[in-house]
């Protein structure tokens, strides 16, 4: 086996195959992937890297681990598997930074979820950017950069975990993880045309995580395949005693689908496209592809999803982000960007009385969604309305950030789990990308429907296959 340019080549379950049946070493595969992120022109992509050497020699020992234990290459799910992680997420002896140099910090221990997947095999090759302190689905607020969308660098790549999805997009690492609040683990697996899995809340530790939003993070998973993300998720999932935030998934698994399956969309005059015709078009094709894939649409009413999202930025969620940079804020304001500190700043004006009439708010509109959702398999959604030039955002950070979070930022709200995934191409060459969403703990629902979905489309994986 190779690595050729194909995207394919870098499938986890591929991956697998090939190292079981002793095509592949974990040395091979990482002198293949780290020649591609040095040939790979972003210096806004990663904030930290693990020194070559480290890498190889971690891989050195999995492959003599390997010849003298035949069965390890089966016991170890990851076994040579190169991935990333969003820096936001602790990494022992790597510094963590939220994309804010001030607030840096050289973590002693991993967070649990990295501990897992180095357990189960996978070789970290360094952590990346992200809009600082996750606040934006943009991946433009760094004072690392922005990341190259690998499909047209006028555009953005998505946030808050950009590096994350760029670095699985363009063929650096088989899965990379990122964080999902508002959307930061689907919108950048849009604007990458990967797939991006935000499990239900509670389900991945978020032990060694930077809050964002506490009561509402996620680690989320971003793949070439909705299986490969259901792969890692696999791995990283586990109940953390320690996290108080933490739960187990029911067992069994709460929802499964046959053959045939309904899922629900708004009626086409209650979505919005921000006057992208290609994104509108495209979701409609998805609809039809899921028909045909023995899905039966039937029509639900957006208003309590979007509701329940505007109370994200829009109400006295805002002040949860004081948590984690309220010193930082006090002591050295400038060290935020100016957009990220006005978002989280904005959170000071809420009353405890606001924090209350919220949660009274959204109580009701769950009441709402849970009815819409309790006859279906999954709500059908685009991922993003559409797409926005770099500049474009630079202009209106604020106005065009809230309309990526659309279709995004009531998930964790409404306790929903997530998979975004790709969904074809714009005239321009741009990708677009649907999202299934299901009550908490429907996540192997949702990833066989995707899987189904993927099968069907046929659509090329990541960025490589575009010759980018």
């Amino acid at each position: 086996m190779t690595l050729s340019a194909d995207r394919a080549g870098l499938e986890i379950l591929r991956l697998r195959r090939a190292m079981l049946d002793g095509a592949l070493s974990a040395s091979a595969l990482v002198d293949r992937v780290l020649d591609k992120i040095a040939r790979w022109d972003d210096p806004a992509l990663w904030i930290t890297r693990v020194e070559e050497d480290a890498v190889r020699a971690r891989c050195h020992q999995l492959d003599a681990a390997a010849m003298a234990d035949p069965g390890l290459t089966t016991r170890l799910p990851l076994f040579g598997v190169p991935f990333a992680v969003k820096d936001n997420i602790d990494v022992a002896g790597m510094p963590t930074t939220a994309a804010c140099p001030a607030f840096a910090y050289t973590p002693a221990q991993s967070a649990p979820v990295v501990e897992r997947l180095l357990a189960a095999g996978a070789v970290l090759v360094g952590k990346t950017n992200l809009d600082q302190f996750a606040t934006g689905l943009v991946g433009t607020r760094s004072p690392y950069g922005v990341p190259r969308n690998p499909f047209d660098a006028r555009f953005i790549p998505g946030g808050s975990s950009s590096g994350s999805a760029v670095a699985v997009a363009a063929g650096l690492v088989a899965f990379a993880l990122g964080t999902d609040t508002a959307g930061s683990g689907r919108v950048p697996a849009a604007c990458n045309n990967i797939v991006g899995l935000k499990p239900s809340r509670g389900l991945v530790s978020t032990r060694g995580v930077v809050p964002a939003c506490r009561s509402l993070d996620c680690v989320s998973v971003f793949a070439l395949t909705a299986v490969d993300a259901a792969a890692v998720l696999d791995v990283a999932a586990a109940f953390d005693p320690a996290d108080p935030l933490s739960r187990m998934a029911p067992l069994p698994e709460a929802r499964r689908c046959g053959a045939s399956f309904r899922f629900a969309a708004p009626p086409a005059r209650e979505l919005e496209f921000f006057g992208d015709h290609g994104a509108e078009a495209l979701f409609e094709q998805a609809a039809a592809s899921l028909e045909q894939a023995g899905g039966v649409r039937t029509e639900t009413g957006f208003a309590p999803f979007r509701d329940a999202g505007r109370l994200l930025y829009e109400g006295p969620w805002v002040a949860e982000r004081l948590h984690a940079t309220e010193r930082l804020l006090n002591e050295n304001r400038r060290a935020l960007l100016p957009v990220t500190r006005a978002v989280i700043e904005g959170g000071r004006r809420y009353s405890a009385l606001d924090a209350f009439r919220a949660q009274y708010e959204l109580s009701a509109l769950r009441c709402h969604a849970d009815r819409a959702l309790a006859e279906v398999d999954c709500l059908l959604l685009p991922t993003t309305g559409t797409i926005y030039e770099v500049g474009a955002v630079a202009a209106e950070p604020v106005r065009l950030n809230g309309n990526l979070g659309l279709y995004t930022n009531f998930a964790n709200l409404l306790d929903l789990a997530a998979v975004a995934l790709p969904a074809g191409f714009r005239d321009n060459g741009l990708p677009f990308g649907i999202s299934l969403m299901a009550p908490a703990f429907a996540e192997g629902a949702l990833v066989e429907l995707g899987a189904r979905f993927q099968a069907r489309s046929g659509l090329p994986l990541g960025a490589d296959r575009h010759g980018l």
